[in-house]
């Protein structure tokens, strides 16, 4: 896969990023290089490798799946700038 300079332009204002013009082949070269990279990474063989969360073998912390904090919506809704029905009220964003 290889982007081009429009493909470029278009990931650049998808993300909300101003890029001059001349930029944009640097940046759709960026882009053909990170690609590629990922391409090598996909021709490694990880059959029979299992996931790990560290390179230093441990044991994910844990803690008891209990309710400790709740029941008390008053309280929690006294704080609100704008409550209803129980919940926070918040202004709408979307039209």
């Amino acid at each position: 896969m290889s982007i081009d300079e429009s493909t470029a332009a278009r990931v650049a204002k998808l993300a909300r990023i101003k890029v001059e013009p001349a930029a944009l082949p640097h940046l759709a070269s960026e882009f053909n290089t990170i690609l590629g990279f990922i391409e090598q990474l996909n021709e490694v063989d990880v059959d029979g490798v299992e996931p790990m969360t560290s390179v230093t073998p441990m044991r994910l912390k844990r803690r008891p799946d209990i309710v400790t904090d709740g029941g008390r919506p008053d309280k929690i809704l006294s704080n609100a700038p704008d409550a209803r029905e129980g919940f926070f009220a918040v202004p709408k964003v979307v039209e």
